[in-house]
């Protein structure tokens, strides 16, 4: 895994697009040379990323629509009248900014995707990052998706390469089919994989 984009898709990612409404719109949320962008993009999903970096973003660029702004210190601006644009699935690799992640739950549409994987404590003990900044607590993830279906959910140990995460799948309130709509009808299915 390599940090700023390279490389192929997480294998988190691939597994869990499935779940993702075809050809809905996705946001990739620092998204450096667009490796996960590519990987949306060859399944006719309408991709954006956003990063401040702009040599990284000019690679990505073939991928999709980019955002080139710091993200964390400047307005968020995937919005209108102050109020998030919302996308089918929000995506976040190896990257954390706490005071973030509201605006990021509230960019994910009704009955989307939020798939997030990044760096847990731990990693300290075996490379970068390793500031407690940029490394989720225990159960972390589960709290700011507290409000949504968590579909997958894992903290723990990775041995190559070497790496301490936290990855979360999870469907924002709002499916298609509104949940009055449900009484007597069986849950939504979330497919765990593809068989």
């Amino acid at each position: 895994m390599n940090a700023h984009g390279l490389g192929e898709a997480s294998d988190w990612v691939k597994r869990w697009t499935h779940l993702a409404r075809p050809g809905g719109r996705v946001l990739d949320v620092a998204c450096g040379r667009g490796r996960h962008m590519a990987w949306f993009a060859a399944r006719g999903f309408a991709v954006t990323g956003i990063d401040r970096d702009a040599q990284a973003l000019s690679h990505a660029r073939q991928f999709g629509q980019v955002v080139q702004t710091d993200i964390e210190n400047a307005h968020w601006p995937l919005q209108a009248n102050d109020t998030p644009a919302t996308f089918d699935v929000v995506l976040v690799t190896n990257y954390l900014w706490r005071p973030l992640l509201p605006v990021l739950l509230q960019s994910v549409a009704p009955g989307g995707l939020l798939l997030f994987e990044t760096f847990a404590v731990g990693n300290e003990t075996v490379g970068k990052p390793a500031r407690p900044d940029f490394l989720l607590q225990p159960g972390e993830l589960l709290q700011y998706a507290a409000g949504m279906t968590v579909v997958a959910y894992e903290n723990g140990f990775l041995s190559h390469p070497k790496r301490f995460i936290q990855r979360i799948v999870a469907v924002a309130p709002g499916a298609p089919s509104p949940a009055n709509d449900r009484v007597g009808k069986p849950p939504l299915r979330h497919l765990l994989s593809l068989e």
